[in-house]
């Protein structure tokens, strides 16, 4: 067991590096509040493509002090966290649109220049990590869900950090490559051993040394990593199965190594990949793109839903013959396929809230949950999907940044607010000294 400069204790094996939570019994400090230059937030940006039908994102019930009272059916998979949210109004992207503009530039507050890939700038989550790279082992954590439909290999379509104005920071998609680089040492090389094996004597020599609380925290992180490991394992065995078996479908295609086929089960390894990085202190900036800027995945595994998800997107067309449909999908009415667009939105919103109760979950050494001491950006670049809007987007906070943010509020500007601002505000409560961010220079008051 050592202890970086930072005071957190980590545990090292042949091929392993773990970071483990704050222990106060062992002497790792309580962290500071946010801003600070020991501060714990942690700061995410979680991307889905394709927009929301208009009127899917406001509450059902707001209080004449902007209280949420009640989220709206689509919804109500986040009903439980509805106090640790900020679910906003007018919020736009001034200099970026689109599928591909929308998403290269989401993060960048920039314009996108097709010519030569040019976003503006740097993007706010790599801002921030270059800010913080002396306080966690991985500055950043990029990661995305493999992409699926005709637009897989568009760049700006598969791009949400940016490094610089013309380079795109590398996202993972592969869940047990993301485990490997929070938990192993690559120039050790891969060893074929459970991580939790390689560091076993040094966890129980911790442990000794540690109060019954830590212990317990110690114990509870340990297995997690071990579920993710075997949650990890069994879903690379279950790809080889039915990539031997040949078992296809229209709405599914040969799985790649190391990718779920359940696409559910796929999301939350990344989730909880993403949740144990934060916990752990393996880094405090994240970025995860549910699937890329025009994604034409289907979602036939919900019930009632059928077609691609940018199919549903324009949902005043049910003829199905609008721009990628596959030629074979088509609804029975407008209302029909804009209830089943409204149904993959929903189903995100599960993922979201089981991400929420994951972190709620976890615990820093001061019992604060990391959840507490995150803010989470969820949103979309796109507002309205058949419209293409890139006004009113569907943009909701949660966490609560280590008490600098008021949840549980609707937060309505009188009219069009450039996303900037909000990440100028995420920017400031990460503790970077900043006065400006691309076009805003004034923080949005959150």
């Amino acid at each position: 067991m050592n202890l970086p400069s930072n005071r957190r204790a980590f545990l090292r094996g042949a091929g392993a590096c773990l970071f483990l939570p704050t222990l106060e019994s062992l002497g790792a400090p309580v962290p500071a509040a946010a801003g600070g230059s020991d501060s714990a937030t942690r700061l995410a940006y979680l991307y889905f493509p394709n927009g929301s039908s208009k009127g899917s994102w406001t509450p059902r019930k707001v209080g004449s002090d902007g209280k949420l009272e009640q989220l709206n059916e689509w919804m109500a998979p986040l009903e439980d966290h509805k106090e640790d949210l900020i679910v906003t109004r007018n919020l736009w992207t001034p200099r970026g649109n689109g599928h591909g503009a929308g998403t290269a530039t989401w993060l960048t507050g920039g314009s996108y220049d097709r010519r030569r890939n040019d976003v503006g700038g740097p993007s706010v989550d790599q801002l921030v990590a270059r800010h913080l790279s002396d306080g966690s082992p991985l500055p950043s954590l990029e990661m995305s869900t493999a992409g699926e439909g005709s637009f897989s290999g568009s760049l700006s379509r598969n791009c949400l950090s940016w490094t610089a104005r013309d380079v795109p920071a590398v996202r993972e998609t592969v869940p047990r490559a993301i485990f490997d680089k929070l938990f192993r040492k690559a120039k050790e090389g891969f060893v074929d051993k459970s991580v939790i094996d390689q560091v076993l004597a040094q966890s129980k020599d911790l442990k000794r040394r540690a109060s019954g609380a830590d212990q317990r925290k110690i114990d509870e992180y340990l297995e997690a990593v071990r579920a993710i490991e075997k949650r990890l394992a069994f879903a690379e065995e279950q790809s080889r199965r039915l990539g031997a078996d040949n078992a296809l479908t229209d709405t599914l295609r040969r799985p790649k190594p190391g990718i779920p086929a359940s696409h559910e089960e796929y999301v939350r390894q990344l989730l909880d990949l993403m949740a144990l990085a934060f916990w752990s202190g393996a880094t405090r900036v994240s970025t995860c793109m549910l699937d890329h800027g025009q994604s034409n995945r289907y979602f036939n595994f919900l019930p009632g839903v059928k077609g691609t998800w940018h199919a549903l997107s324009h949902w005043k067309n049910a003829s199905g013959r609008t721009e990628d449909d596959d030629g074979i999908t088509e609804w029975d009415s407008v209302r029909s396929k804009k209830e089943q667009y409204n149904e993959v939105t929903s189903w995100h919103h599960a993922q979201l809230a089981w991400f929420l109760d994951r972190l709620k979950e976890l615990k820093d050494g001061d019992g604060v949950s990391v959840l507490e001491r995150s803010m989470i950006v969820y949103g979309s670049s796109i507002a309205d999907g058949d419209e293409h809007a890139e006004k009113d987007l569907p943009v909701l906070l949660a966490g609560g940044g280590d008490g600098t943010l008021r949840t549980g509020r609707y937060l309505k500007p009188w009219r069009a607010t450039s996303m900037s601002r909000l990440h100028l505000a995420m920017m400031q409560r990460m503790g970077v000294p900043a006065g400006a961010f691309a076009e805003a220079r004034e923080a949005l008051a959150l």
